[in-house]
């Protein structure tokens, strides 16, 4: 898939190319999360975003997630396991500690889906999700998402066992909840 330096832009964010320049940012904001209680393996945090000088694998994509106010480095993104021929998709999202909370998950996630399932004709997005992760689990339910299972082998991470979540969302409960043309260009001039 080709992603331009300005990619789909949402209500708040722009998602982006990552930039080698956004290295530095993107591993300060995973040095902040370490002492979070989910490990770096629970969902996506920013190591895949900071393989900048490496190419995209077919949809596979990594993005950086910029404010549209001030162009701040707020996150990345990756879409994974992108399998046009099934037309499904998932996807990992980090927001850096001091910028959760303000709605960029959301709008970032939103551009992304109207990105996948407008443009690219993507029929079904699933992600797995954390049972301890009532933010992250919130958040998926509020955008359409539905629970669809929970893997039954628990992992034991950080002292404690915790199953894995998994929701999805189809292009066309996508579109009834929140219609694709949330997905905008752009404004010229800025990249």
């Amino acid at each position: 898939m080709s992603i331009t330096t300005s990619g789909p832009v949402g209500q708040r964010v722009r998602l982006r190319r990552v930039e080698p320049a956004d290295r530095r940012t993107l591993m300060r904001f995973d040095r902040e999360s370490s002492d979070t209680h989910y490990p770096k393996f629970d969902g996506y945090r920013h190591w895949g975003a900071h393989r900048a000088h490496h190419g995209d694998s077919g949809d596979d994509i990594q993005l950086a997630i910029e404010t549209l106010l001030d162009r701040t480095l707020v996150g990345s993104l990756s879409a994974s396991q992108a399998e046009p021929g099934s037309g499904r998709f998932g996807y990992g999202i980090g927001i850096g500690p001091q910028h959760r909370r303000r709605g960029y998950a959301d709008d970032a996630i939103t551009a992304l889906l109207a990105f996948m399932f407008g443009r690219l004709r993507y029929r079904k997005c699933e992600v797995g999700i954390y049972d301890g992760n009532a933010a992250s689990l919130a958040l998926h339910g509020k955008l359409g998402f539905r629970e669809e299972g929970r893997l039954r082998d628990p992992e034991f991470l950080c002292g404690g066992a915790q199953c894995l979540v998994l929701m999805g969302i189809t292009a066309t409960e996508f579109a009834a909840r929140s219609p694709i043309n949330h997905l905008r260009r752009a404004p010229r001039g800025r990249r």
